[in-house]
């Protein structure tokens, strides 16, 4: 890439299949759980000259902020241990978190707010998102801002 690229957003469904699996070769090695492109390219059907060509233009929407700071605002139930549980999940993902606050309690609830920087992140920030509202006493999470 150039620093005259063009970056677009573009749904995945409306691409040829090769650039999903380019991304998903890059999470199977990403995740460790396979060692050598070519048994990851393999696994997902497609040639290592095929990916070799896109691996440096093809990125997950998450991906296009490597090395950004997002905030991610949450509503919890004072229940102890839910905000560990909710760093738990940060960590695993891989990101670094740069700052937290949490308010104190109000009729049960607090607001916290999470400040992480993408660059090693190994998921998506969705899939991050939708699991960490899973954890018992989330009420409300989203993404505040990306910079």
């Amino acid at each position: 890439m150039n620093k005259d690229s063009t970056y677009l957003l573009v749904d995945a469904s409306v691409l040829p299949e090769v650039f999903s699996k380019v991304i998903e070769v890059k999470q199977i090695l990403g995740k460790g759980k396979i060692k050598s492109i070519n048994e990851a390219v393999k696994e997902v059907g497609i040639s290592r000259s095929a990916f070799y060509k896109y691996k440096d233009y093809v990125f997950p929407f998450y991906e296009t902020s490597r090395g950004k700071v997002m905030t991610l605002f949450f509503v919890v139930e004072d229940l102890s241990g839910i905000l560990s549980s909710i760093i738990n999940q940060i960590a695993l993902a891989k990101a670094n978190i740069l700052t937290i606050n949490q308010n104190i309690p109000i009729n049960g609830l607090a607001d916290v707010t999470i400040s992480i920087e993408t660059a090693g992140m190994i998921k998506d920030i969705k899939e991050l998102m939708n699991e960490i509202g899973r954890i018992e006493g989330v009420r409300r999470q989203e993404i505040l801002a990306r910079e």
